[in-house]
């Protein structure tokens, strides 16, 4: 079975990390919520969140994909955890499957893992100084090899629909879709 990490840090924006865990296990992947601590996580809004298990659980365990939910502070968060960076630079280093949204394009750009040939996106008011990747302006999710960006919670369903089609194919994404009843979402 296809297996997805969801890091979970303190400030995680709930929209996208909620719907991309909901929205991938709706297509039948696994997904594994992981906190970077012990207890609760306190989300961007002040909602409060218990993920499946740790990070110090599952950091050697393998996936097909790691996406990272954004969030300013959750971004940021997941930036300073040297646990992360590993994972990033492991999974990239095996050709795994790599997501990021709103904020947390930054992590990949400050970690090396988007090189400065790489488009990217993200939320516009949260680009900073770091490094790496050419940012595309206004483009709603940017795929770059097997790294996928996407600009924020608005595009939540789409970014998580694009990454089930990636991980299972279109008609997956499809199926996955058509109860849902999203707006401008194929279920041909």
């Amino acid at each position: 079975m296809t297996r997805v990490l969801v890091p979970l840090a303190d400030g995680f924006e709930e929209m996208e990390g909620i719907i991309i865990i909901d929205v991938l296990r709706r297509a039948g992947v696994e997904v594994v919520s992981a906190a970077l601590k012990d207890g609760p996580v306190q989300a961007a809004r002040g909602t409060m969140h218990l993920a499946d298990t740790t990070l110090e659980a599952v950091q050697n365990d393998d996936f097909d994909m790691i996406v990272l939910p954004g969030g300013g502070g959750g971004a940021q968060n997941l930036q300073r955890d040297e646990r992360i960076k590993q994972i990033l630079l492991r999974m990239q280093a095996k050709d795994k499957y790599i997501g990021a949204i709103c904020a947390a394009p930054n992590v990949l750009r400050n970690h090396g893992i988007l090189k400065e040939t790489d488009r990217f996106t993200l939320h516009p008011g949260t680009i900073n100084d770091g490094s790496g990747g050419q940012y595309v302006d206004n483009e709603r999710i940017v795929r770059t090899g097997r790294i996928t960006t996407s600009i924020g919670p608005g595009s939540a369903f789409e970014f998580a629909l694009d990454l089930v089609e990636q991980l299972c194919g279109k008609a997956v994404r499809d199926k996955t879709a058509a109860p849902m009843y999203l707006p401008e979402v194929s279920a041909e």
